[in-house]
């Protein structure tokens, strides 16, 4: 084996700028794979990082316009979504998969504090509509059940309400001050977080209190709920249809008419998001691959000149009884060597440069509203992704080297002594 190894090495030195410029090919393509998954993989944790407080498994349901004409009623009629349909949800129809049911309510107003004020959006909302919508409490707390049980006149406001209405980025300080909407005061009790992206900044209050203030009656906006067990799209997709076909009957609309009702899964629209994700790294591997399928073509190409220029030393060998098979192991593990060091090297380059990427781009995020925002976050590679790129660089050289193996050892020991 030290022979083997040996030969080896003395025949890469014959022909050292031509394996080095053959190399480097090698090394750029597997430095591309390294650099562009580590790149798709902070992109996606950035998204991930960025969402990562949103409850996923959960729907909202809102009414829309009935499309169809159904047990003597015309299309084009707005359906409008009430109590009783909160209950139905939450009922045993639908048992196996719900879990918690909630309702939202609005009413707009002017809210205001002594001089300052601003027209805005009161969200009547129940205490697990902070987690199901992923509510990032900065200062006091969000709604509880008592709050909603004795429909106290509580308020939980955003940051930027704090800054148009008490000119302050205080938060602790704005907690018990008591601000208006028309002539109802609210005592704030907690601020949340909020974002330029996000130009809504709703003012949140108990659901019960916002109906009995202003007269809502049984109507709701929006039927939000978390569930569990459906784990496929064609589960989500049956559970969407059996829901609307419930839901339409009660407001006497065709309960196949698509249009009557809004659904807005955030489960399948993670599933999309991650089938996007597997579909990226896909990608990302096939222009890797294409990056180094031209390095592999060079180290075949330099290997088969080396059987070239050796013709009259394979057939020595063949007359002085070395086997094919010698010859062709010979080769194929000069030509995985090749692939192989030059591999690691462009491998190595390539977690170097993630690593220089995770301490330049990743750390820098877009400070908005004392939130940070990142482009990319973690943009390396795991071990996983090492050996696999490893067998990649086993198999490339292989394929590299078979060709230029299997013509070698074809060689006729008299026409090779007869070769130049």
């Amino acid at each position: 084996m030290v022979d083997l190894f040996l030969e080896i090495w003395l025949s890469i030195r014959r022909n050292k700028m031509r394996t080095a410029l053959t190399g480097v090919a090698v090394s750029w393509g597997i430095f591309m794979i390294i650099v562009l998954l580590g790149a798709g993989n902070g992109l996606m944790n950035a998204v991930g990082n960025n969402l990562s407080d949103v409850q996923t498994n959960t729907m909202m349901v809102g009414g829309g316009w009935t499309s169809k004409p159904y047990d003597g009623l015309q299309s084009g009629r707005r359906i409008v979504l009430d109590d009783h349909d909160v209950m139905t949800v939450a009922g045993p129809a639908f048992s196996a998969n719900v879990d918690e049911v909630t309702a939202t309510t609005s009413q707009s107003g002017t809210v205001s504090y002594r001089d300052n004020h601003f027209s805005g959006s009161l969200s009547g909302v129940y205490p697990s509509y902070c987690t199901m919508e992923g509510i990032r409490m900065v200062s006091g707390r969000f709604l509880n059940p008592n709050d909603l049980q004795e429909s106290r006149k509580v308020a939980v406001i955003s940051t930027r309400n704090v800054r148009n209405l008490f000119d302050t980025e205080d938060y602790e300080w704005c907690i018990g001050k008591r601000i208006r909407v028309g002539n109802v005061s609210f005592r704030v009790i907690g601020v949340y977080r909020v974002d330029d992206s996000n130009m809504s900044s709703d003012v949140y209050v108990p659901f019960t209190t916002l109906k009995t203030i202003f007269g809502k009656g049984k109507e709701i906006d929006e039927l939000v709920f978390s569930f569990h067990g459906l784990s496929t799209e064609e589960d989500n997709e049956q559970f969407e249809k059996h829901l609307k076909a419930v839901i339409n009957s009660a407001h006497r609309a065709d309960p196949e008419d698509e249009r009557a009702l809004w659904i807005w899964n955030r489960f399948t629209d993670e599933m999309q998001l991650n089938n996007a994700v597997r579909i990226l790294d896909i990608a990302l591997w096939i222009i890797g691959l294409f990056t180094l399928m031209s390095g592999i073509v060079g180290v075949s190409n330099i290997m088969l000149v080396t059987v070239k220029e050796r013709t009259h030393e394979f057939g020595i060998r063949k007359a002085i009884g070395a086997s094919p098979r010698s010859i062709r192991r010979l080769i194929i593990t000069e030509s995985v060597l090749i692939t192989a060091i030059f591999g690691y090297i462009g491998m190595i380059l390539g977690m170097f440069a993630c690593m220089y990427l995770d301490a330049t781009v990743a750390e820098h995020a877009m400070e908005v509203m004392g939130e940070k925002l990142y482009m990319m976050k973690d943009p390396t590679v795991g071990m996983d992704v090492a050996m696999e790129a490893t067998l990649l660089l086993i198999v490339a050289g292989t394929l590299a080297g078979l060709a230029p193996a299997r013509r070698a050892a074809a060689v006729l020991p008299i026409e090779a002594l007869r070769a130049d």
